[in-house]
């Protein structure tokens, strides 16, 4: 029998004294956790034994699974390249064995497993025994395990998975002609939900249209009232018939009562029953892009004698939500003032491909909210319950698509298979006031006449309440049956889905634009541009999206069109790997490690200068667009929201200003250019003079006259030292096994200005309670630099403690950059954790170069390195004379 452990990890942050940032929480199984409610959420992420191909009865108890290896989830089968298009990632099956021994305080309550999703089709035993079969990877597979525990002993869960190609199931398409990866794996969160025999149902779990859980939905909003629709569904798998009453509380987000309801319910055993109630609420927050304002919905069941036995908390924003054809979208009564513009999204991020922690979708979403993006499509499928909440919390419209791309299978069951995700994932994300619109039809696929509307009438079914609204193709058989239809402005110029049969009921937006290729083959685009393909390529990519030269769906053109067509999501926010083409996609404002390109910056001038308190960020921002080297451009291009910007070069030299004209008809902050702003032979002479301090690029946002942002470049330099710092967005780094944070190394020469343009590659080393993601063989450790950049993945361990991560050059040489050293702390997790702890033992850890034992550099060592670059400093001043006064002088 394995000994196994439940830790119980509380957040220390959750304390006021110790929030330095703002730390995102995130709903489990669709729920947020309730104290003294009777309902215990854990996390099963941790040990598992993994092997990957085929194991005939590995389901079973008594199999040896001891030469497996062991991991934890989420899970991605695989770590990859940056460069892992063209279908090198696995495709096939795998499985998962978990053995834990349950506690004893689990007796006697209802339990189930809830996994967020599971790549493909897979098979879940207890024991044993298969509990469920399940089609789909995007969707949660919930199973009751309550009689197939044991207690006192070793329990084994088995789960059998299967991403290769197969038509039987959404999206169908074999990968080999799909233009996303279809990662495998367990690569989202699996908990375990114990309540007592009386308790809220799970809808993904019960199979009910309209019903099971609870379902939150909203009439007659207003500033001065809104009324909140509540229906709950409660089973009672006890021996005797139920009575008692639901108790919903409604709070700000200071934690102050603004509504109280009791609703009586009766459940016979065995049975399950739902009862409806409304609360009314004066003077609501509304929840908006601006202000996404989130009360707590605290939902108790209580027996008759008062005692509450089962209970949760949901995060709810109150809006309204209107499509009304030629007056465009309204949002809480009033027409929204301007297109809502955003992205795409795919999850998949660079090394573990789709299996990333919550706490990259939260930065995920904040870095596209930083950029001023309003509303996200999620391609193609349900995207990850974290990545909801995230924009539930900063303000993020969504519009959520069934999993699908180009494909239909003409036999039956793939069609029932396609409503039954309709079905669960309305089920699944209903009660978030992110959700913009469904977008239940296939992406780009000629489905049958009657599938259209067959998948419209399955989400009014599903959401038979008002502000339910669903999108399709607007040259799509079955689009009649819409109220917003996907197509390009006309004066974009055309595109894949252009009508120019506009009807006056209609809604009209673009699901995807800002791709141009040369043909469907080639796919060579000025929108895809790799960052480390530099200043030029990032700076056409960055106009192409804003205003091109040539006719084409941009920023602009979706800015100019009339309230009818009311925005679009641009194609894509972020690179990411492909199936059919052997390039990674590579049109994403930020890179696989979501570092920005320019035009990341592009968008963020596009967002208002008004400063606001948000989670978000907000107000005006001024960025340069040139890196002064000696093949940058001699115009400048600087992004700004302000009314007026002015760019100085070299100290005391000339000064140029770019004043706005609002009353134009274009995109809300054109892209600047000043026109010979730079020229590298100023920079040289003024180099040989030792005025090197005196050549800089310094842009000032002025609004009412007054400089209200700045930014100034310099030149790099002498490469002399690396930099290394966390993109985190300010989210800790939990210590549950899974979590992972971005280090990024960068090339500096010694005032810190990043060497952009070098070829050097960085080795990591790690000690203490962290260990990097990847390794040699798939290039993240060492790493090449790119754009004067090198990021790596260091995930955190079980256990809190502090990380020390060391960055160096691969050849080291006396003349060569010296060393960074930086130090953080993974904090306690926030969720009990069941594993067993000699099977955690046996997961691997990955902390160097090449191996688990590198000796790591002390302080002793790096100190006498900076010495010695000092002594070097000195001595380089000789060589530096002698080639002054042998070399050329102009």
């Amino acid at each position: 029998m394995k000994k196994s452990i439940i830790l119980l990890f509380i957040s220390l942050l959750l304390s006021p004294l110790c929030i330095k940032a703002h730390q995102p929480e995130f709903s489990t199984a669709g729920f947020f956790r309730l104290a003294d409610s009777g309902r215990e959420i854990y996390s099963m992420n941790p040990a598992w034994r993994f092997y990957k191909g085929n194991c005939v009865g590995a389901e079973a108890v008594n199999f040896n699974d001891r030469s497996w290896e062991v991991v934890s989830l989420p899970h991605g089968i695989e770590y990859l390249p940056t460069e892992a298009s063209g279908c090198v990632n696995y495709q096939g099956e795998v499985w998962y064995r978990k053995h834990f021994t349950p506690d004893a305080t689990l007796k006697g309550k209802k339990l189930f497993l809830h996994f967020e999703a599971i790549m493909g089709k897979s098979k879940i035993y207890v024991n044993g025994k298969l509990l469920s079969e399940h089609f789909g990877g995007y969707l949660p597979a919930v199973v009751d395990v309550t009689d197939a525990l044991e207690f006192g002993k070793d329990n084994l869960i088995a789960v059998w998975a299967d991403n290769s190609n197969d038509p039987n199931y959404p999206p169908g398409k074999q990968q080999e002609v799909l233009d996303f990866t279809y990662f495998g794996g367990i690569y989202r969160d699996c908990w375990l939900v114990a309540h007592n025999q009386i308790f809220i149902t799970d809808p993904n779990y019960e199979n009910e249209e309209a019903g099971g859980g609870l379902f939150v939905a909203y009439d007659n909003v207003s500033d001065l009232s809104a009324e909140v629709l509540l229906k709950i569904q409660i089973r009672n798998s006890g021996k005797k018939a139920f009575k008692g009453v639901v108790e919903y509380e409604l709070q700000q987000p200071d934690g102050q009562q603004i509504a109280f309801l009791n609703s009586v319910i009766r459940v016979k055993s065995g049975k399950a029953a739902s009862s409806s109630d409304k609360l009314t609420v004066k003077n609501p927050m509304l929840w908006s892009p601006e202000t996404p304002t989130l009360y707590n919905l605290i939902v108790r069941v209580r027996d008759e004698q008062g005692n509450v036995i089962d209970g949760y908390r949901r995060r709810i924003g109150i809006r309204s939500i209107e499509f009304k054809g030629e007056a465009g979208f309204w949002l809480n009564g009033r027409p929204y003032e301007t297109p809502l513009i955003g992205a795409n999204r795919h999850q998949d991020f660079a090394i573990v491909g789709n299996a990333v922690p919550n706490s990259i979708h939260w930065r995920d979403a904040k870095k596209l909210r930083d950029a001023g993006m309003k509303v996200i499509r999620n391609a193609h499928c349900p995207q990850d319950p974290a990545f909801m909440d995230a924009c539930d919390e900063l303000g993020l419209f969504v519009i959520v698509n069934t999993p699908g791309w180009q494909f239909w299978n003409d036999a039956p069951v793939f069609a029932q298979r396609v409503y039954s995700d309709i079905r669960n994932m309305v089920r699944r994300d209903r009660n978030h006031p992110c959700v913009w619109m469904w977008e239940p039809i296939l992406n780009e696929t000629w489905y049958p006449a009657d599938f259209a509307q067959n998948a419209h009438d399955i989400v009014k079914a599903e959401y038979p309440y008002p502000y339910c609204y669903s999108g399709c193709d607007s040259e799509a058989k079955g689009k009649e049956h819409f109220q917003i239809l996907f197509t390009h402005p006309l004066n974009g110029g055309g595109g894949a889905y252009s009508t120019n049969h506009i009807k006056k009921q209609i809604t009209y937006f673009t699901r995807e634009w800002g791709d141009n290729v040369d043909d469907w083959n080639s796919h060579n685009s000025p929108s895809r541009v790799a960052r480390n393909w530099g200043e030029q390529a990032m700076l056409i990519q960055a106009q192409h999206y804003a205003c091109p030269p040539y006719k084409y769906t941009s920023y602009d053109a979706l800015y100019r069109t009339p309230r009818q067509h009311v925005g679009g999501c641009l194609w894509h926010s972020f690179d990411h790997q492909r199936g059919y083409h052997p390039d990674p996609f590579y049109g994403g404002v930020m890179d696989v490690f979501r570092q920005p390109k320019y035009s990341y910056y592009m968008f963020m001038s596009q967002r208002s200068p008004r400063k606001e308190k948000r989670l978000f960020k907000t107000g005006p921002m001024v960025y340069i667009a040139h890196e002064m080297t000696p093949f940058s451009g001699k115009d400048v291009t600087v992004y700004s929201n302000c009314d007026e910007v002015r760019l100085t070069y070299l100290k005391g030299g000339k000064t140029q200003t770019y004043v706005r004209t609002p009353e134009k008809e274009e995109m809300p902050y054109p892209i600047i250019t000043f026109k010979d702003a730079y020229d590298f032979m100023q920079d040289k002479a003024l180099s040989r003079q030792g005025k090197q301090a005196d050549v800089y690029l310094l842009a000032e946002g002025l609004i009412d006259g007054k400089v209200v942002a700045t930014h100034k470049v310099y030149p790099a330099r002498r490469p002399e030292k690396l930099l290394l710092w966390i993109d985190n967005e300010g989210v800790d780094l939990k210590a549950d096994g899974s979590d992972f944070i971005t280090v990024i190394a960068a090339v500096a020469d010694k005032n810190g200005n990043i060497k952009r343009l070098n070829n050097y590659t960085i080795k990591f080393q790690v000690e203490g309670e962290g260990h990097i993601l990847g390794g040699a063989n798939n290039l993240a450790n060492p790493a090449s630099v790119r754009w004067g950049t090198a990021p790596v993945l260091i995930q955190s361990t079980l256990k809190p403690g502090k990380i020390k991560i060391t960055a160096s050059v691969l050849f080291e040489g006396s003349q060569m950059p010296s060393s960074a050293v930086l130090e953080l702390e993974s904090k306690p997790g926030t969720f009990p954790q069941i594993y067993s702890q000699e099977e955690s033992a046996f997961i691997p850890t990955f902390t160097g170069q090449g191996t688990n034992s590198l000796t790591l550099k002390s302080e002793t060592q790096l100190e006498k390195e900076r010495l010695q670059k000092a002594k070097n400093a000195e001595k380089l001043k000789e060589v530096e004379q002698q080639q002054e006064e042998f070399g050329e002088k102009k």
